[in-house]
């Protein structure tokens, strides 16, 4: 977020006896930005959304234009949006290009990540194709298989829904919900892995979603992507004068919920992607419980890696209780 917002933080904090890590705890500290938007001329505070959000800013306003309109009345099937899906390629692109590498000890590929969010940004998919069949992935591939992370990959993935479907598990938000988000009672991820449905999971559970974010650059590249993928976006009127949206980002399923009072805003709800990959009862805390505490250093860059691969939209911190 931008304006002087803190945009929050996920905080890690690690229990240790016996020589093991024995409790974990996994807390997204966010702020409560829909709340401020509550009383506002609709039409402004939606105006607002994007400026608020400094990373997926193109999925958050379109996400608050959709559950607007979907207030007001006008739906919105499941598609493809070209400014969201672009900004879904430049997320997975700066990733690999520009995060991946110092995880593996190598420098950011500055040079590469510009030449090649130009293709995107032109729509040039086949020049994209050319950078991505380039030495520098196919290596950095490579080293992702090659490496075990020592933790189960398997996770509880949210499967593709759009706004008319969510309507089904999801009757109406509330400010608990946006908190701790759950499919049928239970923590799911969300993310390029879950939209592909495990289809990288054969390697490593950090390695699957590093490779899942790939595929699906190589499919936009390709032009053989789906509704469903990264950059769907989709809207319903939940109940009159509500409007949901939903919009696949790069870092999974965006949702927001907009109630209105006459032209303004009456509720406001926001359940970003971190939301969901960062539950208490997520992933993450199952890769880091029961793991060697004894050298400190180690659990830190363990961590680190851990947190990289489900991909925060906030900084993070760890905590020793």
């Amino acid at each position: 977020m931008s304006g002087g917002i803190d945009p929050g933080c996920v905080r890690l904090r690690l229990g240790s006896a016996g020589g093991q890590i024995i409790t974990v705890s996994v807390a997204s500290d966010r702020p409560a930005v829909a709340q401020a938007l509550r009383g506002r001329p609709a039409d402004e505070a939606v105006r607002l959304v994007p400026l608020l959000f400094a990373l997926c800013g193109k999925a958050q306003g379109r996400a608050a234009e959709l559950a607007l309109a979907a207030a007001r009345g006008r739906d919105c099937a499941a598609h493809i949006d070209a400014a969201i899906q672009a900004e879904v390629m430049r997320e997975h692109l700066w990733r690999w290009l520009l995060d991946l590498p110092p995880l593996l000890g190598e420098a950011p590929l500055q040079a590469e990540f510009r030449a090649g969010a130009a293709c995107i940004t032109a729509g040039r998919r086949a020049e994209l194709v050319g950078l991505l069949d380039a030495p520098c992935f196919a290596n950095m591939s490579q080293r992702l298989l090659a490496e075990t992370d020592g933790v189960d990959p398997a996770s509880s993935l949210l499967p593709q829904i759009d706004a008319q479907a969510s309507l089904a598990a999801w009757p109406q938000f509330d400010a608990g919900f946006c908190r701790e988000p759950h499919w049928l009672g239970r923590a799911a991820e969300t993310g390029a892995l879950a939209r592909r449905q495990g289809a990288a999971a054969t390697a490593s559970a950090m390695a699957a979603r590093w490779l899942a974010r790939l595929e699906e650059l190589r499919d936009w590249a390709a032009g053989r992507e789906k509704v469903g993928a990264g950059g769907t976006a989709s809207a319903v009127q939940a109940a009159p004068v509500r409007g949901r949206a939903l919009a696949e980002t790069s870092r999974g399923l965006l949702m927001h919920e907009i109630a209105l009072d006459g032209d303004r805003i009456a509720d406001y709800f926001i359940v970003a992607p971190t939301e969901w990959n960062f539950h208490p009862q997520g992933p993450l805390a199952g890769w880091l419980g029961g793991r060697d505490a004894g050298d400190r250093a180690a659990v830190q860059s363990f961590a680190a890696r851990a947190v990289a691969a489900l991909d925060p939209c906030v900084r993070w911190e760890l905590e020793w209780l």
